[in-house]
């Protein structure tokens, strides 16, 4: 998806682009949240994945851009080896299938997608420091070219073994090189906060973070 997201004071608000099996009790989620911010502050963009209804998984990135001056491309790419948060083709996120290590993968589920514009000002810019500015209302995020490719539901059980689904080709098995170098930069430079570090709400390091995600 292209988005622009808003421009100005934007704090308090949450524009989200992100996927969800819209299942109460296991429910399966990859997401984009774009975090408000005052006006000249970096846009944050949050991750997350709830996998058999565990979530609690935030990453979040300062993007190295403004988002909000032009539309930029946001994709995620899930196959059955990984999943791939990438902003204009640069991978920000990677959460790989260690289900053998007994770690939940999301893989069981169809998944729809959404998108929304909602207020959460209780803890999106700067934990809720910073709330909405309802003068600056209304708040505008933009769209275009929408994309999608994927298995339609029942699947996925033979999704893996069509050779016309080119997300499940040795191509995007794991990162390429020149991926995995920009992938290694954003994670260098741009990384605000990840909850594999976060020993105050995790005092044991998380499995999937041990098993490399």
């Amino acid at each position: 998806m292209k988005i622009k997201l808003i421009p100005g004071d934007s704090a308090g608000t949450v524009t989200a682009f992100y996927m969800n099996s819209d299942t109460d009790t296991r429910r399966d989620e990859l997401d984009f949240e774009f975090l408000g911010n005052r006006t000249g502050q970096p846009y944050t963009v949050q991750t997350n994945v709830y996998a058999h209804g565990k979530g609690d998984r935030e990453q979040r990135v300062n993007l190295w851009f403004d988002p909000a001056a032009d539309f930029h491309t946001y994709s995620i790419l899930w196959n059955h080896k990984h999943v791939v948060f990438a902003v204009d083709e640069i991978p920000i996120r990677v959460y790989k299938n260690n289900e053998a290590k007994g770690i939940p993968f999301p893989k069981f589920q169809p998944m729809g997608i959404y998108s929304t514009l909602w207020e959460a000002d209780d803890w999106a810019t700067r934990g809720g420091l910073e709330k909405i500015d309802w003068s600056k209302a209304p708040f505008y995020a933009y769209y275009k070219d929408f994309e999608i490719e994927g298995c339609p539901v029942p699947g996925p059980a033979s999704c893996a073994s069509n050779i016309k689904n080119w997300w499940e080709g040795p191509a995007y098995q794991q990162l390429s090189s020149i991926q995995a170098r920009n992938y290694r930069w954003v994670r260098m430079n741009h990384v605000t906060y990840d909850y594999c570090t976060d020993k105050s709400r995790y005092p044991v390091t998380p499995p999937e973070c041990i098993a490399g995600i």
